[in-house]
């Protein structure tokens, strides 16, 4: 069975969303949780998903889901890495990586996670050896000397997209491994902009080339 809500408790106004009890009689679909049946479902999902457990949404989902990987550090307490999975569940990533520490602030991912998969690593050695034999391109996002801009040239379709941390952008425990580094051209006063949009900037340049051409 799954949980009847994906919203933020603290939010009430949220819980008006969704669709309330299905009439019955009930329709006969092993992919429906008779508890979100019966009491409605709430849960900020598309209208397709309605109703549908959760192992049935993450079941579809893996049937479509983009070649592309998303990676981001975790040396500190970073409130983005929420923001990143939830965008990379709207961009349908293959998967999410979190390098370093394996706990992370979800309050950002509003429930995404449960439709994301979400792999820990804890150095980036690990990491390495995964995009390695997943035989992924490493591409790190971050405006260090010498980066090529973003829209210079496609991003590679079997891209492992790398993100650092908020302030000090990618560690340089992981810059020597890098196969690409792209920067994301910038024109005002500010020397770099929030990870967690970055990484929904570098997500969606991917989208333009390998999914909507």
């Amino acid at each position: 069975m799954t949980s009847t809500s994906d919203v933020d408790p603290q939010r009430p106004e949220a819980r008006e969303v969704g669709v309330g009890p299905h009439p019955e009689p009930w329709p006969e679909d092993a992919r429906l949780d008779p508890v979100l049946l019966a009491e409605g479902d709430r849960r900020n999902v598309v209208d397709r998903y309605r109703y549908w457990t959760v192992e049935a949404i993450v079941a579809e989902l893996d049937t479509r889901r983009h070649p592309f990987h998303i990676a981001i550090e975790n040396w500190q307490h970073d409130l983005n890495i929420g923001t990143v999975v939830r965008t990379a569940n709207a961009f349908l990533a293959a998967e999410v990586h979190i390098v370093g520490k394996k706990k992370w602030n979800k309050r950002g991912a509003m429930v995404t996670d449960r439709y994301q998969h979400v792999r820990h690593h804890p150095t980036p050695e690990d990491l390495l050896a995964f995009a390695r034999s997943a035989d992924l391109i490493i591409v790190g996002i971050d405006n260090l000397p010498g980066s090529t801009s973003l829209d210079a040239s496609p991003l590679p379709r079997n891209s492992l997209l790398v993100f650092g941390q908020e302030g000090p952008g990618l560690s340089s425990m992981i810059r020597p491994h890098l196969d690409q580094c792209r920067s994301i051209p910038q024109f005002g006063s500010t020397r770099s902009i929030n990870a967690g949009v970055a990484a929904g900037i570098a997500m969606h340049a991917w989208i333009r080339t390998h999914a909507l051409s």
